[in-house]
């Protein structure tokens, strides 16, 4: 493949500064007009080492407007970069729409430089069908992504490494890791070839430039970055701009349902069951004991928690979280309620916000409310189109095995209520002076299309509810019986990922002969 590129192009000296000035103009023009856009443009450099990657993008930082440019190198993750899954360090950076992103030794550097240490090629394929995925999920959301192979043959790596060596200050740029490269030179290009093979999309393809004449590769990349973002503006002023309704504008319409037979899961609920008040103080007390030991173990051990709330309107979730949290040290566990996106947030993928909230090892992290709002409450109000919503399922669930592969415990809870327990919750709420700020116009407008919400809720578990991440449906009617319930589950979810090594227990007081503790 890569003798296609190994020609020797040139441009010369005259021709380069001829054809400079157009096109500076032409991507700065482009530039400007992206910034009003409703997409990112994402750009990858990967390729040998001494081919050009640093100096093509000094040099676009140079040729264009740096203040729009989001320029991000990678090399070894940090501590709290190594703590979290692969890809958040990366989510983290992305540009937001209007924006372009130049990233250096991005998710293609790991498997390329594992792969030629080791030639595992099962682990390849694997990291390889992830990142297909990520990069199908950010273009399914608009982003423009150009790929960018830059390359020597190796005679050609071996003059440009001898070359900067003499220069003193270029020479820090050959690298130990460079120079172990040039010696796999064969290994390095087989992987990389394979890479380039299974990772060249019709939405996401490579772009090989030859890297031997710098004044070639310069314009080659420009202008392929100009042609795209001439071609991507142009489509999109043909595209009328669309976006969530005004705050005034009339319901959506109701979703319906894919048969005639509208029963759901929460049909086949028992929402009577209750715990009486003595039981519930024992074994929540207990259940408390046992997941804060839990914890201190897993924090010891660097397992991260999740939790995910979900569920209808005044269903509790708000006092089970507290019940986990208060349990817990509160320097290792974090709650993130989620509400309407930020204009930050709006500018990013619906995922980016949630990829930022990943706790650190050992970390428990809270969300009330989270990315299933994605097909709840947008999906039903309108706030992303049908394209949207249905392929958010397969999304999420991508998302998701990533955390749980990452060796994160993932608990997803959905707390269920009948619609006579909501209204009941939602006086009370509004004749409690401490309380009735919880009650909204959205909450009443929410109970009006509760059919709609149950049959999107359903959907919603039945296509995201996996192995490694199983939705948890809880009775809570009986808040006492929704709270163990929920801590329970949190406890034998961690005992399954710590291992069969029994927590300690409370030490009982010693007896009296007629068998009482002493005090």
């Amino acid at each position: 493949m890569f003798h296609t590129v190994s020609l020797g192009r040139t441009v010369g000296k005259e021709e380069f500064l001829e054809r400079v000035p157009a096109l500076r103009q032409g991507l700065l023009l482009q530039q400007s007009r992206l910034r009003d856009a409703d997409f990112p443009v994402i750009c990858l450099f990967a390729g040998v080492d001494g081919a050009g990657k640093l100096a093509t993008t000094n040099l676009l930082n140079e040729w264009m407007d740096p203040r729009l440019l989001v320029t991000r190198a990678y090399s070894e993750p940090s501590d709290e970069e190594s703590e979290r899954p692969a890809f958040w360090r990366f989510w983290r950076d992305l540009p937001p729409r209007g924006r372009v992103g130049l990233f250096l030794s991005a998710w293609y550097s790991a498997p390329l430089v594992s792969h030629v240490r080791t030639g595992d090629d099962k682990t390849l394929h694997r990291f390889l069908d992830e990142i297909v995925d990520l990069e199908q999920m950010l273009v399914a959301d608009g982003a423009l992504i150009l790929k960018f192979w830059m390359h020597l043959d190796r005679r050609g790596q071996e003059k440009r490494f001898a070359r900067l060596k003499k220069d003193p200050l270029q020479a820090w740029r050959v690298t130990e890791q460079g120079r172990a490269n040039l010696e796999q030179y064969d290994r390095f290009i087989a992987s990389a070839e394979t890479i380039i093979h299974r990772t060249s999309t019709g939405t996401a393809p490579w772009h090989l430039v030859e890297g031997t004449d710098h004044r070639y590769r310069s314009l080659h990349v420009a202008g392929i970055l100009h042609g795209a973002l001439e071609a991507r503006l142009s489509e999109r002023a043909l595209v009328a701009p669309t976006g969530p309704p005004p705050a005034d504008a009339a319901p959506a319409p109701p979703v319906t349902p894919p048969s005639s037979d509208s029963r759901t899961l929460f049909d086949t609920l028992d929402l009577s069951v209750t715990l009486e008040q003595d039981d519930y103080k024992r074994r929540l007390k207990e259940a408390r004991e046992r997941m804060g030991l839990l914890h201190r173990r897993a924090r010891e051990r660097g397992i991260s928690t999740l939790l995910v709330f979900e569920g209808m309107d005044a269903a509790g979730k708000g006092g089970a979280i507290r019940r986990i949290t208060s349990a817990l040290d509160a320097r290792d566990c974090q709650v993130i309620p989620i509400a309407a996106p930020t204009d930050e947030e709006r500018g990013h993928h619906y995922l980016w916000r949630f990829w930022r909230h990943l706790p650190r090892a050992g970390r428990l992290t809270v969300f009330d409310r989270s990315w299933y709002g994605r097909v709840l409450v947008e999906r039903l109000e309108g706030y992303a189109t049908e394209a949207e919503w249905r392929r958010a399922f397969a999304e999420i669930r991508t998302f998701e095995g990533e955390l749980t592969d990452s060796g994160i415990v993932l608990l997803k809870f959905w707390l269920h209520i009948s619609p006579d327990e909501q209204l009941r919750r939602f006086e009370e709420r509004k004749a409690t002076p401490w309380k009735a700020w919880k009650l909204t116009d959205e909450d009443w407008r929410n109970r009006a299309r509760w059919t709609e919400y149950e049959r999107a809720a359903h959907d919603m578990i039945e296509r995201t509810s996996t192995r490694n991440a199983p939705w948890i449906v809880v009775e809570a009617v009986d808040k006492r019986y929704a709270r163990v319930k929920t801590i329970e589950a949190v406890c034998e979810r961690l005992e399954r990922a710590l291992g069969p090594e029994a927590p300690p227990t409370r030490k009982q007081p010693k007896k009296n002969a007629n068998g009482k503790g002493k005090s």
